[in-house]
């Protein structure tokens, strides 16, 4: 991975929808929610008109099977909290940036990314922010699929 790989980005303040799942296939569980109510809501367009942006919830625990994994997608005001969706502000923040293009296992080549991603920041003059972590989601794939494209965000600040 060459430095200019990574970008420094800042995202902004967002309202977003939240979907989640726990369970042996969180990611694809919380997606298909997201999709089924961004289809029904016509939330369901391209990028950057509308983002999606995923991350662990909970990571991984040893000793059990299960995973969580939340999906947000960006809405507008008229989206209000109800029994399908819960909406929260998000304050945004300022992040370096790697694009991942996962084709083959997603297990093996997304934490592959984000641990050059780390590494980058280790030998950086960034800290860790505290902000969320989060993954965006720039394919928009109605079934699994062998590829598709990430972004993946790491907060950091100076």
């Amino acid at each position: 991975m060459e430095e200019q790989d990574i970008r420094i980005a800042s995202l902004p303040a967002m309202r977003v929808a939240t979907f989640y799942a726990y369970s042996l296939t969180p990611e694809h569980d919380a997606w298909n929610k997201l999709m089924t109510w961004a289809k029904s809501q016509g939330y369901w367009k391209e990028s950057p008109e509308v983002r999606i942006f995923g991350f662990d919830n909970p990571s991984s625990s040893e000793g059990s099977p299960n995973r969580g994994y939340e999906f947000w997608i960006t809405v507008g005001p008229a989206i209000q909290s109800d029994h399908e969706v819960k909406v929260k502000e998000f304050s945004g923040g300022q992040y370096a940036v790697l694009r991942c293009n996962v084709e083959g296992n997603p297990f093996e080549i997304i934490p592959a990314t984000w641990g050059r991603l780390i590494k980058w920041r280790e030998s950086s003059h960034y800290s860790f922010g505290n902000h969320q972590w989060v993954e965006e989601h720039l394919t928009r794939k109605v079934e699994n699929t062998d590829y598709f494209v990430l972004d993946l965000y790491l907060p950091i600040v100076e």
